[in-house]
């Protein structure tokens, strides 16, 4: 009888609880929820009430979807919400995954709990999200130039200053997040046409544009304060970016060019890593390492543009992935080429030792992998190979130490 009483029990919370459709929603007490196509949900009970519920605030989850209100009732730990998706008692559906080929057919994407959304207080979600702290690849892109030139300054037989490296990862993560609150406030009219932006924080009525001017200032104010440790060389040179961080994100509405403006922008430690360790420039060194960045973020970011190839059109604004159309992979393939050039001239002037040319070698392969493998139709596979960019950095970086450190 015990066996038999815990058998109904256990069929009784893997019940559906909940079946919503465009004209059911009594579940969610007095929201008003509107979509533009019929949806069906499935909400399994939570067995393990230890987990806590995720109450996802006043977002957009996904396109024809308005969520008014705070948040749902009783939505489980793994619970996820796809407009234009049915859920059935599959074991997908126990983990809340859609079938690939569903998602693929539909369109829509699934919005997922991120680590700011389980650990932050409520308040502080939306700032966290304003400067991108559950998207670190930013961060490693912006700090990867600045490793490699601080390595390139490093003495013959010795490794990279851990200070220096300490310092500039720091001031990548609070100029990466100035670079995106910069971004969000001039493009908020933009980004809520856009399906992969339309649930930024500023986009979203989150926060208001005056929160992120106050959460921008703070930034500032954090990095001023990193600046301020390096000489008065660098104190100069890292000031002057500035510029090009407050006027990247207009270049969209003027050039096709953005992805070269973001190159001069985010390659910028490249010549600041150098000055702070040697207190001068090295044209020689430093220029081709610069150069080598920019052609390598023209490489990543147009495969990342081709996301929103189609928003972009609609909304009015550039992008080389429009300019280059169909032959894309022919310009990458002259970018990664040029930027492999300019890395082994940068190295042949710092007199680097063979294990530098080894990790061009291997990262060459990995420039070409995601070139030649890049299906630029698919926004997923887009953002597969754009992360994939951080093992790039890395690889440049390990050669650059092992070739200074055993010159």
């Amino acid at each position: 009888m015990a066996f038999f009483a815990l058998s109904r029990v256990s069929r009784r919370l893997l019940k559906p609880s909940v079946s919503a459709t465009q004209s059911s929603f009594s579940v969610f007490k007095s929201q008003h929820i509107y979509f533009s196509k019929p949806v069906t949900t499935t909400h399994y009970i939570n067995p393990f009430p230890k987990y806590p519920s995720w109450n996802y605030n006043d977002e957009v989850w996904s396109k024809g979807t308005e969520l008014h209100q705070d948040n749902f009732i009783g939505l489980g730990w793994n619970y996820r919400l796809v407009a234009g998706m049915s859920y059935s008692s599959s074991s997908s559906a126990m983990d809340g995954n859609p079938k690939k080929d569903d998602k693929e057919k539909s369109g829509v994407g699934v919005k997922e709990a991120s680590w700011i959304d389980l650990y932050l207080p409520e308040g502080a979600r939306g700032y966290a999200k304003l400067a991108r702290l559950d998207k670190p690849i930013g961060t490693w892109l912006l700090a990867w130039p600045c490793m490699w030139s601080i390595a390139l300054a490093a003495d013959p037989g010795s490794l990279p200053s851990f200070k220096m490296m300490g310092l500039f990862g720091c001031g990548a993560l609070l100029l990466r997040g100035a670079g995106c609150t910069i971004n969000d406030l001039l493009d908020q009219d933009i980004d809520t046409k856009v399906d992969r932006t339309r649930l930024r924080p500023i986009a979203s009525g989150l926060l208001t544009p005056f929160q992120g001017i106050q959460f921008l200032g703070l930034q500032l104010l954090l990095g001023l304060g990193i600046l301020l440790q390096l000489n008065n060389y660098s104190r100069v040179l890292g000031a002057s970016s500035l510029l090009l961080v407050f006027s990247y994100p207009l270049m969209k509405r003027f050039t096709f060019w953005p992805q070269a403006f973001l190159g001069l922008t985010i390659n910028w430690g490249a010549l600041l890593g150098w000055t702070a360790v040697k207190g001068s420039l090295e044209p020689a060194v430093v220029i081709p390492l610069y150069l080598s960045g920019v052609c390598w973020t023209l490489v990543y970011d147009t495969i990342y543009a081709h996301q929103d190839k189609e928003d972009d059109v609609k909304v009015g604004v550039k992008s080389t992935a429009l300019r280059f159309g169909d032959n894309t992979k022919l310009w990458l393939t002259g970018f990664g080429t040029a930027s492999m050039g300019f890395l082994a001239l940068s190295g042949l002037s710092a007199d680097l030792g063979w294990q530098y040319y080894a990790s061009l070698v291997a990262a060459s392969g990995q420039l070409g992998w995601q070139i030649g493998t890049a299906d630029l139709s698919s926004g997923a596979d887009c953002s597969r190979k754009f992360v994939s960019n951080k093992w790039f950095g890395a690889i440049i970086f390990s050669g650059v130490v092992l070739g200074r450190t055993f010159q």
